[in-house]
């Protein structure tokens, strides 16, 4: 706690305050495009839902300041406790589980509490620091069977935890992305990885009849142009925000001026397809100007794990930068139509307070990353020699 406090008073010395800007500029913009999307009719006006995103930002700082005033190595000698809130977390959706009108039970509402929260946000924080823990200890031998298992294991509790109790895909997606990212970026061999391709061929017509009728329209509207070619179903949503996206040429129709987002014509217009509003809006360079502040933040949480010497460290700020990266590729992919429709926000431009709070906790990691590139730990072992007012000869 003392080592805790000491690096809290110093944050505004160490911390990464280019990670940190670049957050709170991406988060400005957000701001904007998210004022513009909320203000159609159908919102009843935006105040609300700006005042909740501020609020999300605030806390999210504060999470930042204080992830990154702990020591990743602290943390993940704790990987079984952290497992274990992992499965508490996700196991409170039994009884305090809802839809939140998303289609997918994966938030907790608690009685007398008006906000909602998405556990599988904050498990990716901690999930991030169980991988980079469970591959350190197995740094030497990383792509021996026991290794792959012991990682593969802790994926498989938490990706069918959050399947069986929430349903909700996307969310699952993203941990077996930064699983497949820090495991790449940890040095496993490449032969694991055409395995798991393999593996994944041979259950396809297993899983199939098994998903929902829902899930599978979305998979054949990328994969057969047939399939609902007149967009009047499951291809519908889809079709009218990539006609959004690309209705706005190079600089846009302007803000609070999109002909379908003022009219609260586009689906779920300020989360999942507010990229779609943007480039209605803001045209082509607006929709460069996001992606290019999404890329140099996950460009930075690359450059402080190539910076770091340490292993762990290396890998926590990989994990942060693969669940951006998946999280980007997936929303962007879902507006221009070559992903499908999984419901994931637009990082810190999208509105959602969970998710807004949690990426700025992972990437407090990374800024912890920053400030401590190697283990502190002999610290805690050895003590600093103290003279106890003894003059010095």
């Amino acid at each position: 706690m003392h080592r805790f406090l000491e690096e809290l008073k110093d944050f505004n010395k160490k911390a990464d305050w280019v990670l940190l800007t670049l957050c709170l500029v991406t988060s400005g913009v957000g701001l904007v495009v998210m004022a513009s999307a909320t203000s159609a009719e159908k919102f009843g006006g935006n105040t609300k839902y700006l005042i909740i995103q501020l609020a999300a930002i605030a806390l999210g700082v504060l999470m930042f300041a204080i992830v990154s005033s702990i020591d990743a190595e602290t943390i993940s000698e704790n990987r079984m406790l952290l497992t274990a809130f992992n499965i508490f977390l996700l196991l409170l959706l039994i009884p305090f589980g809802t839809d939140n009108n998303t289609g997918n039970r994966s938030w907790l509402k608690f009685p007398g509490i008006p906000i909602s929260i998405q556990p599988a946000e904050i498990c990716k924080i901690t999930y991030i620091l169980i991988m980079a823990s469970v591959m350190s200890s197995h740094q030497n031998d990383i792509s021996k069977i026991p290794s792959v298992m012991h990682m593969v294991v802790h994926l498989g509790i938490l990706v069918g935890l959050n399947m069986v109790l929430s349903g909700d895909a996307g969310v699952s997606l993203i941990f077996v992305f930064i699983f497949i990212g820090m495991a790449f970026a940890g040095g496993v061999n490449l032969v694991w990885f055409a395995v798991a391709i393999a593996a994944i061929g041979v259950m396809v017509p297993v899983v199939w009849p098994l998903i929902g009728e829902y899930q599978r329209q979305r998979i054949q509207v990328l994969i057969d142009p047939n399939f609902d070619k007149q967009g009047l179903g499951a291809r519908y949503h889809s079709k009218i925000n990539l006609m959004s996206l690309t209705g706005g040429g190079l600089t846009g129709q302007g803000l609070f001026h999109g002909n379908r987002t003022q009219g609260g014509m586009l689906f779920a217009q300020h989360t999942d397809y507010i990229f779609s509003s943007v480039g209605e809006e803001l045209g082509f360079f607006g929709c460069c100007g996001i992606l290019i502040l999404e890329l140099l933040i996950i460009a930075r949480c690359i450059q402080v794990g190539i910076r770091s010497p340490e292993y762990m460290r290396r890998l926590i700020c990989f994990g942060a930068a693969s669940a951006l990266m998946f999280q980007l590729m997936i929303n962007v992919g879902m507006c221009i139509g070559v992903m499908p429709v999984i419901g994931l926000t637009l990082p810190l431009i999208s509105y959602g307070g969970s998710s807004t709070v949690t990426i700025y906790a992972m990437l407090g990691l990374v800024s912890g990353v920053y400030a401590r590139p190697q283990p502190l730990s002999h610290e805690r072992y050895i003590q600093p020699f103290r003279s106890y007012g003894l003059a010095k000869h």
